[in-house]
Protein backbone atom coordinates (compact mmCIF):
# COMPACT_ATOMS: atom_id res chain seq x y z
CA UNK A 1 0.00 0.00 0.00
CA UNK A 2 2.80 2.43 0.87
CA UNK A 3 4.51 1.74 -2.47
CA UNK A 4 1.31 2.67 -4.25
CA UNK A 5 1.05 5.95 -2.30
CA UNK A 6 4.70 6.81 -2.93
CA UNK A 7 4.34 5.98 -6.64
CA UNK A 8 1.20 8.11 -6.89
CA UNK A 9 2.95 11.04 -5.17
CA UNK A 10 5.97 10.79 -7.48
CA UNK A 11 3.75 10.59 -10.53
CA UNK A 12 1.79 13.65 -9.39
CA UNK A 13 5.01 15.62 -8.78
CA UNK A 14 6.33 14.75 -12.25
CA UNK A 15 3.05 15.83 -13.81
CA UNK A 16 3.04 19.09 -11.84
CA UNK A 17 6.55 19.93 -13.08
CA UNK A 18 5.40 19.84 -16.72
CA UNK A 19 2.59 22.35 -16.21
CA UNK A 20 4.60 25.05 -14.48
CA UNK A 21 3.53 28.52 -15.54
CA UNK A 22 6.06 30.22 -17.80
CA UNK A 23 5.23 33.80 -18.73
CA UNK A 24 5.63 35.10 -22.26
CA UNK A 25 8.66 37.39 -22.61
CA UNK A 26 8.54 40.20 -25.14
CA UNK A 27 11.33 42.75 -25.61
CA UNK A 28 12.15 45.44 -28.12
CA UNK A 29 10.02 46.94 -30.87
CA UNK A 30 7.26 44.86 -32.42
CA UNK A 31 8.42 44.30 -36.01
CA UNK A 32 5.60 43.09 -38.23
CA UNK A 33 6.38 42.37 -41.86
CA UNK A 34 3.47 44.58 -42.92
CA UNK A 35 4.98 47.52 -41.03
CA UNK A 36 8.47 46.92 -42.42
CA UNK A 37 6.98 46.80 -45.93
CA UNK A 38 5.75 50.38 -45.42
CA UNK A 39 9.33 51.64 -45.04
CA UNK A 40 10.56 53.34 -48.20
CA UNK A 41 13.93 54.93 -48.99
CA UNK A 42 13.71 58.69 -48.65
CA UNK A 43 11.49 58.67 -45.54
CA UNK A 44 12.51 61.02 -42.74
CA UNK A 45 13.66 59.73 -39.37
CA UNK A 46 10.42 61.05 -37.83
CA UNK A 47 8.32 59.03 -40.28
CA UNK A 48 10.31 55.90 -39.46
CA UNK A 49 9.88 56.52 -35.72
CA UNK A 50 6.13 56.93 -36.28
CA UNK A 51 5.95 53.48 -37.93
CA UNK A 52 8.37 51.50 -35.75
CA UNK A 53 8.63 53.50 -32.55
CA UNK A 54 11.79 54.75 -30.91
CA UNK A 55 14.87 52.69 -31.59
CA UNK A 56 15.99 50.57 -28.63
CA UNK A 57 19.56 50.08 -29.90
CA UNK A 58 21.17 53.30 -31.05
CA UNK A 59 24.88 52.80 -31.79
CA UNK A 60 27.05 55.42 -30.11
CA UNK A 61 29.55 55.90 -32.92
CA UNK A 62 27.20 55.44 -35.89
CA UNK A 63 24.57 58.14 -35.58
CA UNK A 64 23.18 57.37 -39.04
CA UNK A 65 22.30 53.78 -38.11
CA UNK A 66 19.33 52.38 -36.18
CA UNK A 67 18.98 48.75 -35.16
CA UNK A 68 15.47 47.58 -34.35
CA UNK A 69 15.34 44.26 -32.49
CA UNK A 70 12.30 42.23 -31.47
CA UNK A 71 12.44 39.18 -29.18
CA UNK A 72 9.44 37.10 -28.19
CA UNK A 73 9.70 33.96 -26.08
CA UNK A 74 6.36 32.22 -25.50
CA UNK A 75 6.12 30.31 -22.24
CA UNK A 76 6.09 26.94 -23.97
CA UNK A 77 7.53 27.31 -27.45
CA UNK A 78 10.33 28.53 -29.70
CA UNK A 79 11.65 32.06 -29.49
CA UNK A 80 11.01 34.55 -32.29
CA UNK A 81 13.82 37.01 -33.05
CA UNK A 82 13.62 39.74 -35.69
CA UNK A 83 16.27 42.33 -36.51
CA UNK A 84 16.11 45.28 -38.91
CA UNK A 85 18.97 47.68 -39.55
CA UNK A 86 18.17 51.09 -41.02
CA UNK A 87 20.82 53.39 -42.47
CA UNK A 88 20.16 57.10 -42.84
CA UNK A 89 21.87 59.77 -44.90
CA UNK A 90 21.12 63.48 -44.38
CA UNK A 91 18.12 62.62 -42.19
CA UNK A 92 16.54 60.36 -44.84
CA UNK A 93 16.24 56.57 -44.93
CA UNK A 94 18.88 55.20 -47.30
CA UNK A 95 18.72 51.42 -46.88
CA UNK A 96 16.87 48.66 -45.03
CA UNK A 97 18.58 45.39 -44.03
CA UNK A 98 16.65 42.48 -42.54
Amino acid sequence: MTRWIISACLLFMLYACSIIYRPDIQQGNILKQSTIAQLKPGMTEEQVRYLLGSCVLQPTFQLNRSDYVYFYQPGHGKAIVRHVTLLFSDGRLRSIKQ
